[in-house]
């Protein structure tokens, strides 16, 4: 089995809900070792349907895969003190509550640098620390809104403002904390020492989405208003075929020749003078993107699809839940695979899409039950098992009852 490139690593996972825990598993998958540190409830997302089991819901399924779980009451010293100890032999701790309660708990920077100075300290939480936002908390929907993106959805569409119907917020700051994350890793292995990285939500989204929609108020002063208008065009969607969808982007000159010769209309160009260019095309994205749905809408999905290929124009199918699953180039490359969870039964599995040539990654270990590791994760930190059943005694280690007595 593959063990992935950062193999030998400890991460000491403090994050809930979905931006964090995206972030972990996906370093898990890139061979981490992920102790997952939740409440004794558990994280909150656990409880998110559809689910064959209390706690072990689909949305928590897909974001914690390749971790283990430990629960602690970090409120109670012996907690507190248990954590503390996990930390010393961590390479990197990551969390994504506010950094001020984070110090409350006596897990600010400075106490966790003083006792382990190896340690990278990733907080992932909604704003840059120098600025009044500091202490605000953040979700998914206020960061998406705040960033600019419901106001260009707004723009492009009706003139109403929506969220883009996937945490896109949440889930771009994980791939950004990833890469921040690793960064750290890389000095420290270099320095022989660890430092404290911030991955805000609020500044990574606003540069995310205004690095294709500053536009002319990139200049000072400015060059035009902002906004990217390929776009923004409203007919900027899949084009509707005589039996379905199509999504396709015709966008370079030799696109552009290829596509008009296969349907007979090499002609356009030269009668039309929006079709000449790149640039003439840029400047009346509306119309152009409106003929080709007009033109779209005369043939089947299939037989455009055909049509493009041979062209060598971009193109792909527009796919539903129905359809993902039959995907070919998903199918040959093995990215969803039925597994057997250990508690769940048969359940779909989406695998990381990077691969490496000499460290392959893999899934070691599917979603765990809450706090099904604790026991484990501290006789590896040196805990005995009078110190460990001391703190369950005291409620401050949660031990569920199918977990009891065993190291899973």
């Amino acid at each position: 089995m593959g063990m992935g490139p950062l193999a030998g690593t400890r991460i000491l996972d403090l994050t809930s809900v979905v931006m964090g825990p995206s972030a972990t598993q996906m370093l898990g998958d890139m061979g981490a070792d992920v102790i997952k540190v939740e409440p004794p409830e558990g994280d909150v997302v656990r409880q998110i349907g559809p689910q064959r089991n209390a706690g072990m819901g689909a949305y928590f399924l897909n974001a914690n895969r390749n971790k283990r779980s430990i629960c602690l009451n970090l409120k109670d010293p012996a907690g507190l003190d248990a954590l503390l100890r996990l930390a010393d032999t961590a390479d990197i701790l990551t969390y994504n509550i506010r950094p001020q309660a984070m110090t409350r708990l006596g897990l600010g920077y400075e106490a966790l640098a003083a006792r382990n100075p190896r340690l990278i300290y990733a907080g992932l939480f909604g704003f840059g620390q120098d600025g009044p936002y500091a202490a605000r908390p953040a979700y998914d929907d206020l960061i998406q809104g705040a960033s600019v993106m419901s106001a260009l959805i707004a723009q492009a569409g009706d003139g109403t403002p929506r969220y883009v119907p996937s945490a896109v917020a949440d889930r771009v700051v994980g791939l950004a904390a990833v890469g921040a994350i690793c960064a750290t890793l890389v000095n420290r292995n270099q320095t022989g020492l660890g430092q404290r990285v911030d991955i805000p939500m609020f500044e990574t989204m606003v540069g995310f989405v205004l690095g294709d929609h500053l536009g002319g108020l990139t200049f000072d002063p400015p060059l035009g208003g902002g906004g990217y208008a390929r776009q923004l065009s409203p007919e900027r969607r899949p084009y509707r075929t005589r039996d379905g969808h199509i999504c396709t982007v015709i966008y370079n000159d030799k696109q552009w020749a290829n596509f008009l010769r296969a349907i007979g209309r090499e002609d356009l160009p030269r009668d039309d003078p929006r079709f000449a260019t790149y640039a003439d095309r840029q400047s009346n994205v509306d119309f152009v993107y409106g003929e080709l749905g007009r033109i779209f809408a005369e043939r089947t999905t299939a037989e455009w699809m055909d049509l493009l290929d041979r062209a060598d124009v971009p193109a792909m199918p527009m796919h539903d839940f129905d359809s993902i699953f039959d995907d070919p180039q998903l199918k040959q490359t093995g990215f969803f695979e039925l597994v057997e969870h250990p508690t769940e039964g048969r359940v779909r599995n989406m695998r990381l899409s990077a691969s490496w040539s000499r460290t392959p990654a893999a899934t070691r270990r599917l979603a765990p039950r809450r706090g099904q590791d604790g026991p484990a994760i501290l006789r590896e930190a040196g805990f005995a098992d009078d110190e460990i059943a001391a703190l369950a005694e005291r409620r401050a280690l949660t031990i569920p009852a199918e977990a009891a007595g065993s190291d899973t």
